[in-house]
C-alpha cells in the first residue's frame, strides 16, 4: 500500500457529464482495489492521473465560463468554492484518523500521525512524503495513515497558481479569442517544463518524483487544454469521437493492469492513463450514445462517482488500521475493508459533503465559505499539534557510551552486574544463557521504543552517511586520529549499524577508523536496483570509494556489511537467481579489494523480521514473546546468505558472524540484557550494537592475529 490518489471536485454549477462522473468511479475503484490487493490491479495508482486530468478539465472549464459570462474572475469566489467543497469532509476524516490512531495504531506512530495531520491540513503532505522518501531515518517506516492526502496537496497547490495565470490572461486578452490564446500559452508554459521535469526526475529520483507537485502539474494542465478546446472537440465526427473515447478507456484499464510499483512512474509512462482520460473526455463531447458513456453513465456507476471523494478519504485509513491490527491483509480481507469504506463515505457525503457544497448561503457569500475553510484548517492544525500531548514522555536514546561492557584483553564481556547492558548479559555462552530466552515481561530497558528509530550510528549525525541522492564518498573519522593502523567501514545502513561497536574497538586499540556509508547502497562493483530501477548515485559512490580506498585513503583492513540487493544487467533486474547474482558481485568486489592488498572482513548481515520490532514491543509490553521471531527464518533473509556464499574460498576474505549474540536462541528475543535489540525490522539499535564491541574485538583479533 504505497501509491494513492484523490478525486477532483464535482461542482454543481458545472454542466453535468455522466461519463465524467463514471470516470471518477472507475478511477476510485482502481485506487481502492489496487490498495487492497496489488495482485488484482498492480497499477491501480494510475487513478490519480485520471483524477488530475478530470480536475483540470472541470476547474478550467468553470473558470473560463465565469470569465466569458462576467468578463472577470472572482478569486474569492473560486477559493470559497474549493474550501466548501473539500475542507469539511477532509477535516472530519483527519479528526477521525487521530481517533483511529489513538485506538488502534502503535504508540510509535502517534507523533508522526499528529504531524501528518498538520501537513495534510496545510495541503503540504506531498512535500513531507517527498522528503521522507529519501530520508534514511524514514526508510523503514510503515506507510502513513494519511499518505493519501499527498494528491490533495498537489491539486490545491496547482490551483493556487492557475487562477492567477488565468486572471493575467483576462487582463491581457480583452477579446475571447485573444484570451483563449493567452490561456493556451499559459498552460503550455506550465505543461511542457513540468512534463520534462517529470521525465528527468523519475529517472533520477523516482521516489521523490512521485510526490512533488512540479512533476504532476502537466497532468492538470492537460485537462485545462481539453476545457479550452472543447468547442473544437465537439465538432469531431461521431464515430471518430466514439472510437477515440473507447480507445482512451482501454488505455486507462491497460495502464492499471500492466504498470506496477516498480514502473518508472510518472515520467513517460504517465502519458498512457492521462492521454487515455483525455481521449474519453474529448470523445465524450461528440460521441453521443456510441461512446463509453453507455457504461460510465449507468446509475450504479455514477453513484460510486458521486461519493468517490469521501470514499477515497476514508478507504486508506481503514486499510492502514486493519493491516496494523491483523498483519498483512489477504486479497479477500483487503477488498472487504475497502468495500466497508462505502459506509462512512456515504454518511460523509450525505450529511457533510453535499449539504455544505449545496449551501445557498455559502454559494452566494464566498467570504463565508473562506471563513469555513479557515476554520477547518485551524481545527486540523490544532488537533494535530494537540495530539502530540497524547504521546507519553520518553527519554532520548541512551548514549551507547553508558552502561556498556568494556573491551578487555580477552574480549569476553564482563559478568552480569547492575551496569551490564545488552549482549554483555549473555556471558561467554550466548546459546545457553537465560538472558537470550524470550520472555513476556522485562523490567526497564533502553532505548524506549518511541525513540528507537533515532537510536542510530554517529555517522547519521556527523554528516557522512550519504542519502540516496548523494554520490559523495565522504568519510567520518573515529578512534585515534594518530593511530598507525587504519580500519575502513563501507556499505549501506547495515554496515553503518556496526559503527557503534567498531568505534569502541578502535578507541580501545588506538586504531584510526573511517566510516563510508550510503543509504541503500552496498560496497559493490556492479549496478544494484533501487525501487526496481538502476541506482546511479550508488554506482558513482562505489567508483569514488574504490578509488579512495586504493589511493590516498588506503586502510589496513576493510570491514563491510550490507543487506540483500537485486542486481541490474543491461537496465533490467536479474530475476533468475538474484541471490547468486548478488553473491557473485560481492565475491568479485572483495577479490579485487584483496588483490589491491587490502584484507576484507565481512560482518554477516543481521536478522530480518516480518514486523517492526520496536512497534511490536511498544504494543505488547506484557507479552513480548509475540515479538520473538524464529531464528532460522529471520537469518535466511537479508544479505547474510549471500555473504556466506561470497566469502568462501578466499583466504583474505574473513566472515565474522555475531548473530549468536543477537539472536542466541531458537526464537529471537526483542530485549536482551535491558537493551532493545532492534530499532525496526532489520537494524539493530546503536545501544545494542555498542554492547557487541567486546565480541567484535575478539573476532577481529582472531582474524588479524
Amino acid at each position: 500500500m504505497t501509491r494513492t490518489a484523490v478525486r477532483p471536485e464535482a461542482n454543481p454549477r458545472a454542466a453535468f457529464r455522466g461519463d465524467v462522473e463514471g470516470l471518477r468511479a472507475l478511477a476510485v475503484v482502481l485506487v481502492l482495489v489496487g490498495h487492497a490487493s496489488q495482485q488484482l490491479v498492480p497499477g491501480g495508482f494510475v487513478g490519480v492521473d485520471v483524477f488530475f486530468v478530470i480536475s483540470g478539465f472541470l476547474i478550467t472549464g468553470l473558470l473560463v465560463a465565469e470569465v466569458n459570462r462576467t468578463g472577470r474572475l472572482s478569486l474569492i469566489g473560486f477559493y470559497g468554492r474549493r474550501a466548501k467543497r473539500l475542507l469539511p469532509a477532509a477535516v472530519v476524516v483527519l479528526l477521525a484518523t487521530l481517533l483511529l490512531t489513538f485506538a488502534f495504531l502503535p504508540r510509535t506512530r502517534w507523533s508522526s500521525t499528529g504531524w501528518d495531520v498538520v501537513f495534510s491540513g496545510l495541503y503540504a503532505m506531498n512535500w513531507r512524503l517527498a522528503e521522507q522518501s529519501v530520508d534514511y531515518l524514514a526508510a523503514n517506516r510503515a506507510p502513513s495513515i494519511l499518505q493519501h492526502f499527498w494528491s490533495l496537496g498537489v491539486e490545491e497547490q496547482f490551483y493556487l497558481v492557475w487562477p492567477l495565470l488565468l486572471a493575467a490572461a483576462v487582463w491581457f486578452g480583452r477579446r475571447r479569442y485573444a484570451r483563449t490564446g493567452y490561456l493556451l500559452f499559459a498552460l503550455t508554459l506550465v505543461a511542457v517544463p513540468s512534463f520534462a521535469w517529470s521525465v528527468w526526475l523519475t529517472d533520477d529520483n523516482p521516489a521523490r518524483a512521485y510526490f512533488v507537485t512540479t512533476t504532476r502539474m502537466w497532468e492538470l494542465a492537460l485537462g485545462g487544454f481539453l476545457a479550452l478546446l472543447a468547442g473544437h472537440l465537439q465538432r469531431l465526427p461521431r464515430l471518430v469521437a466514439a472510437a477515440l473515447a473507447w480507445c482512451g478507456l482501454v488505455a486507462i484499464v491497460a495502464s492499471a493492469a500492466l504498470l506496477t510499483e516498480s514502473s518508472a512512474f510518472p515520467g513517460y509512462l504517465a502519458l498512457a492513463p492521462t492521454l487515455g482520460t483525455a481521449a474519453v473526455i474529448a470523445g465524450g463531447l461528440a460521441a453521443g450514445g456510441f461512446g463509453p458513456d453507455v457504461l460510465l453513465a449507468l446509475p450504479p456507476v455514477r453513484a460510486v462517482g458521486a461519493i468517490s471523494y469521501s470514499l477515497y478519504l476514508w478507504h486508506w485509513p481503514l486499510l492502514v488500521v486493519a493491516e496494523a491490527r491483523f498483519g498483512e491483509l489477504s486479497t479477500v480481507t483487503g477488498l472487504a475493508v475497502a468495500a466497508f469504506a462505502v459506509v462512512p463515505a456515504a454518511l460523509t457525503y450525505r450529511f457533510i459533503e453535499n449539504p455544505i457544497r449545496m449551501s445557498t448561503t455559502l454559494t452566494w457569500e464566498p467570504a463565508r465559505a473562506l471563513q469555513l475553510g479557515a476554520l477547518c484548517t485551524g481545527v486540523s492544525l490544532l488537533a494535530g499539534l494537540a495530539f502530540q500531548f497524547t504521546v507519553p514522555p520518553t527519554s532520548t536514546p541512551m548514549p551507547p557510551t553508558l552502561a556498556v561492557p568494556t573491551v578487555g584483553g580477552t574480549g569476553v564481556p564482563v559478568a552480569a552486574a547492575p551496569t551490564v547492558l545488552g549482549a554483555a548479559a549473555l556471558g561467554g555462552s550466548p546459546a545457553s544463557s537465560d538472558a537470550g530466552v524470550p520472555v513476556d515481561r522485562v523490567g526497564s530497558f533502553v532505548p524506549d521504543p518511541l525513540v528507537a528509530s533515532k537510536d542510530g550510528p554517529d555517522a547519521w549525525r556527523d554528516g557522512c552517511h550519504a542519502d540516496q541522492r548523494s554520490s559523495a564518498a565522504k568519510a567520518c573519522q573515529y578512534g585515534d586520529p594518530n593511530g598507525s593502523f587504519t580500519v575502513a567501514l563501507a556499505g549501506d545502513s547495515h554496515a553503518a549499524q556496526w559503527l557503534p561497536a567498531l568505534q569502541r574497538v578502535a578507541e580501545s586499540k588506538k586504531w584510526r577508523l573511517r566510516s563510508y556509508t550510503k543509504s541503500s547502497c552496498p560496497f559493490i562493483d556492479g549496478v544494484v536496483a533501487l525501487d526496481s530501477r538502476p541506482y546511479p548515485s550508488c554506482t558513482e559512490w562505489n567508483e569514488k570509494l574504490r578509488a579512495q580506498l586504493t589511493g590516498a585513503e588506503r586502510p589496513n583492513v576493510l570491514v563491510v556489511s550490507s543487506s540483500f540487493y537485486v542486481m541490474m544487467e543491461d537496465g533490467e533486474r536479474v530475476t533468475g537467481q538474484p541471490q547468486a547474482a548478488f553473491a557473485e558481485a560481492l565475491r568479485r568486489t572483495w577479490a579485487a579489494t584483496v588483490a589491491a592488498g587490502i584484507p576484507v572482513i565481512v560482518l554477516r548481515d543481521t536478522p530480518y523480521h516480518d514486523r517492526d520490532i520496536a512497534e511490536c514491543v511498544s504494543e505488547n509490553p506484557k507479552n513480548l514473546t509475540r515479538c520473538a521471531s524464529p531464528r532460522d527464518k529471520v537469518l535466511a533473509g537479508g544479505g547474510g546468505p549471500a555473504h556466506e556464499t561470497a566469502a568462501r574460498d578466499n583466504t583474505k576474505v574473513h566472515l565474522v558472524d555475531l548473530n549468536s549474540a543477537i539472536c542466541p536462541r531458537e526464537r529471537c528475543a526483542p530485549v536482551i540484557g535491558g537493551a532493545l535489540v532492534y530499532r525496526d525490522n532489520n537494524h539493530i539499535t546503536a545501544t545494542y550494537a555498542a554492547t557487541l564491541a567486546p565480541r567484535l574485538a575478539t573476532a577481529l583479533d582472531r582474524v588479524l592475529g
